[in-house]
């Protein structure tokens, strides 16, 4: 195990992530503070890194060096993006970041930085066609991917830090300045020929602080129950009624916004200005956020550094073993469930008449539903729901993440909470409670066949005949206590699938 820090210097702010690698192809994170230092700011005048921001800069670091030693980081990675990388002083500001904080900068190139957000996005999402927007403080990336490979990549020399200076006038409203923003973006997206050979089907994702704040506001105004950015649906609609309403309001105003950072009140209708003109552009109807981007990009690559040559081919997977090593569950245990849950859902087809795509959240709750003891063992299946909703799972829709919660939740003779379900009223529907229910019984059965965590049920065989379900178990020695276990389930069994319950 190493634990390490990462330190993203940004046009707009500075960020200090740590993260422990299992040393495993793993890892968590356990630590971050982010300082906005503005460092891009002014720097169209001439190019110069300004010394108040450098000194801002500076004593930033010096605040991220003594958190890294008081935590027991090993080692610090250290990047800079477009800020750094204009800068005509960057040798003299690397060399006293060097010689004052100890840490040496690596300024990234463009293709580095855009390469990094897509490893980000790539081992973190389950999208296989995508075009990426990532908004910095001083550059704006355009990034399209298909089949887990770049196809094109564009950086725009402007962000949102960097095009508020250039269109900052008094005389002129607020309104109108996006206006000249998204006029101004738009001739710069049409100097960029292959978005006219993007595929209509590629999935739209945003990246970046500013993605992040539209979802907070727009999380607020919905009522949304989930406090997750990552794979957040977003309908163009829904932003530009936001749009609408920030872009007229002046900066006082619009820190008083509940979910936007007054830290970024300045600079957000700039951002929200090249996501209008993006979205135009490109005909976009609905986004996707990615809560993961460079720093996650850097983070992979060092717990997994096969990942520098080819992404993570089963994201879900990955991601659902990094929660099982960092909650601590038994993984034999948790493995043997999880197959024996998949036999049963392919060989009950006939009676639940599910897609294969619900294989999926079968898979999440199976491998999950123990991660509630960490907690207290009693009543664990409460704590595993809770858990499931709020660990950030990849390659999982929201929709997706909320029936696993639910299914594990309901696994140990709980039905599901009506309350708790309305919760939950815009992300799934009523008629999923059909689903939670009959796969939080198949799980239930799938647990109770491994009672002992020994194995002793190997494999199972269902026959449906007439009002019966036939289960017949492959075992490797005495499995009397995972069939008395398993029968346990049979009102419940009968109750869901209207059949009886055998098993032999």
């Amino acid at each position: 195990m190493e634990k390490i820090g990462i330190i993203d210097l940004g046009s707009n702010s500075a960020r200090l992530v740590v993260v422990q690698l299992f040393g495993d192809g793993h890892f968590m994170v356990e630590d971050e503070i982010k300082e906005s230092v503005r460092l891009g700011q002014d720097m169209d005048r001439d190019g110069f890194l300004k010394p108040q921001r450098v000194a801002e800069t500076i004593k930033t670091l010096k605040m991220f060096r003594r958190l890294c030693d008081a935590s027991g980081v090993e080692r610090i990675i250290a990047v800079a993006t477009a800020a750094v990388r204009r800068a005509k002083n960057q040798r003299s500001f690397l060399d006293e970041i060097q010689a004052t904080c100890g840490i040496k900068v690596n300024v990234l190139s463009e293709e580095e930085e855009a390469t990094l957000v897509y490893r980000g996005v790539i081992n973190s999402m389950d999208v296989p066609k995508g075009l990426i927007l990532e908004i910095g403080g001083g550059s704006t990336k355009i990034v399209y991917y298909n089949r887990r490979a770049i196809l094109n990549y564009a950086t725009l020399a402007f962000g949102a830090v960097t095009l508020t200076d250039l269109f900052a006038d008094d005389g002129v409203s607020p309104q109108e300045q996006t206006e000249k923003i998204e006029q101004f973006f738009t001739e710069q997206f049409k100097k960029i020929d292959w978005l006219s050979s993007v595929d209509p089907d590629a999935q739209m994702i945003g990246v970046g602080g500013s993605f992040r704040n539209l979802y907070k506001i727009n999380k607020i105004v919905r009522k949304y129950p989930l406090d997750t950015v990552h794979n957040y649906s977003f309908a163009v609609e829904d932003f530009r009624s936001i749009y609408e309403m920030v872009r007229v309001l002046d900066v006082e105003k619009r820190k008083r916004i509940r979910g936007l950072s007054p830290e970024r009140a300045d600079i957000m209708p700039a951002a929200m200005a090249i996501i209008k003109a993006f979205t135009d552009y490109m005909h976009v109807e609905n986004f996707v956020l990615s809560g993961s981007g460079l720093r996650e990009g850097i983070m992979v690559n060092q717990a997994l550094p096969i990942t520098v040559e080819r992404p993570i081919t089963d994201v879900l997977s990955y991601s659902l073993n990094t929660l099982v090593k960092y909650y601590g569950c038994d993984e034999k245990h948790v493995e043997h469930v999880v197959h024996l849950s998949i036999q049963l859902f392919k060989q009950l087809r006939v009676l639940h008449k599910f897609p294969r795509q619900y294989l999926k959240v079968l898979k999440i709750a199976a491998s999950l539903h123990d991660c509630g003891m960490r907690v207290k063992f009693y009543n664990h299946q409460k704590h595993s729901c809770y858990m499931i909703l709020n660990s950030g799972i990849y390659g999982a829709t929201h929709r997706e993440i909320v029936l696993a919660a639910f299914v594990a939740g309901c696994h140990r003779k709980e039905d599901v909470n009506a309350a708790e379900w309305a919760r939950y009223k815009d992300v799934v529907a009523e008629e999923d409670v059909d689903v939670v229910k009959k796969l939080g019984v198949l799980l239930r059965i799938a647990e109770s066949l491994d009672r002992s965590r020994a194995g002793a049920v190997s494999g199972i065989n269902c026959d449906v005949l007439g009002d019966s379900v036939i289960m017949k178990t492959e075992t490797t020695g005495d499995a009397a206590l995972e069939i008395r276990s398993a029968m346990s389930a049979n009102v419940d069994f009968k109750r869901t699938f209207r059949k009886n319950l055998e098993i032999l």
